[in-house]
């Protein structure tokens, strides 16, 4: 089986478009070496972050492609899974495997809200559709659903190839009821940007973050103050950082939080239909909350 190190920040990346709607792979490649250079310690692609409901499922496959190419300093590359049938699914997770996925996070179906033995039929059969790819199973109710409920995980622990959770029911209550469950069987990530300090001092073993696409050092930084005990400094870093934290909250979270990409000069603002980019009035909320960050914004800690 792979190996994946299931720890540490991990940027839910954003896609990049150019003015043609085609993606811009050369942009893609600049964002990459901005992450790494901040020090992540994985990369996520085609998750709800990266409009992964809007491209086509050969871009899909060329996007595993490109980053299973490039110099990604030896971190893992995790391709999301969002399908609405159990054929795209397992199709997509065998072809991304092949293309050079080191492991996967996957969702429920999309669309249909399935029933228990439903979900839990689906996330095995996806799972099984690879050969030795390690998972990390996404559970977010508030957006498309489904729950995975504390019982699901327990009944899914059999399964050597699921690894990690991704959680975000905004309950950070989750995170130690999956452990009364199932002790350390899975390591639990924070999915909810401004939850991640909660969710950090309740044992987290990782973040997929959203605003570390635009603030990298500081997602990091944060990350290495919890893991050290400097709780003091990483809360008042949190504390700073929290307005901006939630602009990944809400239907809008892509628009606005590639709005903060492309005015901090590390990305673009286009979006994929049916999204569009902000109005004046949507915009200037983010523009606003944005600046009284950057006046605050502290020296590293």
């Amino acid at each position: 089986m792979k190996q994946v190190q299931w720890r540490g920040v991990f940027p839910a990346l954003t896609t990049k478009f150019t003015a043609a709607d085609e993606i811009d792979w050369e942009a893609m490649e600049r964002h990459l070496e901005f992450q790494l250079d901040a020090g992540v310690h994985g990369l996520i692609i085609l998750g709800s972050l990266g409009e992964t409901s809007t491209l086509r499922p050969e871009e899909k496959l060329e996007m595993v492609r490109f980053f299973a190419r490039a110099d990604r300093r030896g971190l893992p590359l995790i391709a999301c899974i969002a399908e609405s049938s159990t054929r795209d699914a397992r199709e997509f997770a065998a072809a991304a495997e092949d293309a050079g996925a080191d492991g996967f996070m996957l969702l429920p179906p999309m669309r249909y809200p399935s029933d228990r033995r439903e979900t839990l039929t689906f996330l095995q059969e996806v799972a099984a559709a690879t050969t030795s790819a390690p998972f990390m199973l996404y559970n977010n109710p508030i957006a498309y659903g489904t729950d995975i409920t504390p019982d699901d995980f327990a009944r899914l622990a059999d399964n050597p190839r699921f690894q990690a959770i991704k959680e975000s029911a905004a309950d950070t209550r989750r995170f130690p009821d999956i452990r009364r469950q199932v002790g350390d069987r899975f390591a639990l990530f924070c999915g909810v940007d401004d939850l991640a300090l909660e969710c950090i001092a309740l044992g987290a073993a990782g973040w997929v973050a959203g605003l570390v696409v635009a603030f990298p050092r500081e997602t990091v930084r944060l990350w290495e103050l919890c893991q050290s005990g400097r709780w003091d400094q990483a809360r008042a870093l949190y504390e700073w950082f929290l307005p901006l934290l939630h602009l990944d909250i809400g239907p809008k979270f892509v628009q606005q939080i590639k709005l903060v990409e492309a005015l901090m000069g590390v990305g673009s603002a286009k979006v994929r239909a049916p999204r569009l980019q902000l109005t004046e009035a949507e915009a200037s909320r983010v523009e606003k909350t944005l600046a009284d960050a950057l006046e605050q914004r502290p020296e590293m800690l």
